[in-house]
């Protein structure tokens, strides 16, 4: 078993919704559980501004799962759900990224881990921070990318963790 974090986000229809449902599938399969979850965060869009503000959250998982196949079955929960790739950083139902798979550093085609932009973006690193604060992700703990990254604008939309249990 490896843990492994992953980024949620979206801003179509009920993204709070869409991603609870996005955790309760992978808590539900044999080669994944759900071992913590950040709160739910409302966030202002970023790369392309002129589109409805985000819900983001963070998760980690323990998985059996390969991190190529860790990203198919995400992949496989977005096509689920009707997510469409139109456009780059546009309006989406439902995102899910692999941020972390333990402490491995790979690079292919189809997936880099750490997520390379992930210790640039205030909307990944609140959430992470609030399970996984000591986390290094190259060489710097999560904490210390959060100090220096931009959070404006960004707002707990939950008081807790509990949030994906309860929304439906």
């Amino acid at each position: 078993m490896v843990l492994a974090t992953l980024g949620l986000g979206g801003n179509i229809g009920d993204p709070a919704a869409s991603m609870a449902r996005a955790l309760a599938t992978l808590d539900a399969r044999p080669d994944c559980s759900v071992k913590a979850v950040s709160r739910l965060y409302r966030t202002p869009p970023w790369g392309k501004t002129d589109q409805a503000w985000f819900f983001n959250a963070c998760a980690e998982v323990e998985t059996t799962l390969l991190p190529d196949d860790l990203l198919d079955t995400c992949l496989s929960i977005e096509r689920e759900m009707k997510r469409e790739r139109l456009e780059r950083w546009g309006p989406r139902t439902i995102d899910i990224d692999v941020l972390t798979y333990g402490d491995a550093s790979l690079a292919s085609e189809k997936l880099e881990i750490p997520h390379p932009r992930m210790t640039s973006r205030g909307f990944v690193l609140m959430p992470l921070a609030d399970f996984a604060p000591r986390m290094v992700i190259a060489g710097r703990m999560v904490a210390d990318w959060l100090e220096q990254a931009d959070i404006a604008g960004i707002e707990a939309a939950s008081a807790d963790a509990t949030w994906w249990k309860t929304v439906r």
